[in-house]
């Protein structure tokens, strides 16, 4: 309880604002987002990656590649409305404190019609800086 306790205002303002991502810095600013996938976080991860350093990170979904951007970072607590096991795995195994409302085998693409796409390349790698050069290379290519 005392986890959702620290969390609440992150996760009140991801559903009252109806955002994507939420995360509270380091030096406690607040950064608001609201692409879907885990767009947002390989920009932070790329291009200011103190943002994540030391954050709390609200998020409505957090797959595996959305995970190794968080530990990437250097992220300190993770909350998802719905987060794989994959993905919970990985927090973990770094020392992020994550918790979820829904635990799910994997995360599903926008139409639910198969696997969200950063789900699949990243499930079988256990390595954050090569699944961040995965998803890079495919964002690229696509």
């Amino acid at each position: 309880m005392d986890y959702i306790c620290r969390m609440k205002q992150l996760i009140d303002i991801l559903h009252s604002e109806g955002l994507t991502l939420v995360v509270k810095s380091g030096d406690g600013t607040i950064h608001r987002f609201t692409q879907r996938g885990v767009k947002d976080l390989l920009t932070l991860v790329t291009t200011a990656p103190e943002v994540l350093h030391s954050a709390i990170i609200a998020d409505k979904a957090v797959g595996k590649a959305a995970a190794a951007c968080m530990v990437q970072g250097g992220a300190k607590q993770v909350w998802a409305d719905v987060m794989s096991e994959p993905a919970m795995t990985l927090l973990r195994a770094y020392r992020v404190e994550a918790e979820c409302g829904t635990l799910v085998d994997h995360i599903i693409n926008r139409t639910g019609t198969d696997w969200c796409p950063m789900e699949r390349l990243s499930r079988e790698i256990d390595d954050p800086a090569t699944i961040i050069q995965i998803i890079q290379d495919f964002v690229t290519t696509h």
